[in-house]
């Protein structure tokens, strides 16, 4: 690894929740929208680089599994999330988790995207994808009011290996990828049109990323929560 990386120094101190919460609106406030094929936004610089270089190296292995199915539930046992136990282990974790439940930051995101987030739960799930692994087209439908997939990917071509994005048609035919440099994020409210998966491709390495939602009171596994007695 080069000294370029974004993972190249590992001597660093966390940021406080404060510090990424104001990085988390600032970054949602200068967002790129695009309402082809559907409304999304693209995020640049969505936490401090302390801490989005603490995440990929938390001491949570990449499970190796056959095949996807093309779905993340097809492998429940081995996802990872921000939840009230490993916010105890990890003050990363904690502080990401804090500053996404902040009003301040709830308001920002409602603000920017016109989601329907009140009364809903924070949901944090921190992905290891290895090569072999693929996403059907899906729209997100149903208890998640809002998707934010942060990357955090430090690999060769990590351009490539963002979100494939679909037209809302029968063939769901491609429409682009979204960009995934380390620390972008791709955003969008999920609705009837909003078609995105993962089409079967090389990834040289493990494709890190955290997917955040914020979901409604519906959500069954309240284990998978950051706050699962605290809506926002």
């Amino acid at each position: 690894m080069n000294d370029q990386s974004p993972l190249a120094n590992h001597a660093v101190a966390p940021n406080s929740a404060d510090e990424i919460r104001e990085t988390i609106i600032r970054s949602f406030r200068g967002s790129a929208h695009h309402d082809r094929p559907y409304s999304h936004w693209i995020l640049d610089e969505v936490i401090p680089l302390a801490s989005a270089r603490m995440i990929p190296e938390l001491p949570f292995p990449a499970p190796v599994i056959d095949d996807t199915e093309g779905k993340r539930d097809t492998h429940n046992s081995t996802r990872v999330f921000f939840s009230e136990e490993n916010q105890a282990k990890y003050p990363v974790c904690k502080a990401i988790a804090e500053a996404l439940q902040h009003p301040e930051t709830v308001a920002a995101i409602k603000d920017v995207t016109g989601a329907d987030l009140d009364g809903s739960s924070l949901r944090i799930e921190y992905a290891q994808d290895r090569d072999g692994f693929w996403l059907e087209p899906h729209t997100d439908i149903g208890p998640k009011r809002i998707t934010f997939l942060h990357y955090l990917i430090d690999l060769p071509g990590a351009e490539t290996l963002g979100t494939d994005i679909y037209e809302d048609d029968e063939a769901h035919a491609h429409a682009g990828t979204s960009p995934a440099a380390f620390n972008q994020g791709f955003v969008f409210v999920p609705a009837k049109n909003t078609w995105h998966g993962f089409e079967k491709r090389t990834i040289p390495g493990i494709r890190k990323s955290i997917i955040i939602n914020y979901v409604g009171p519906e959500w069954r596994n309240r284990q998978e929560l950051a706050f699962p007695n605290d809506p926002v």
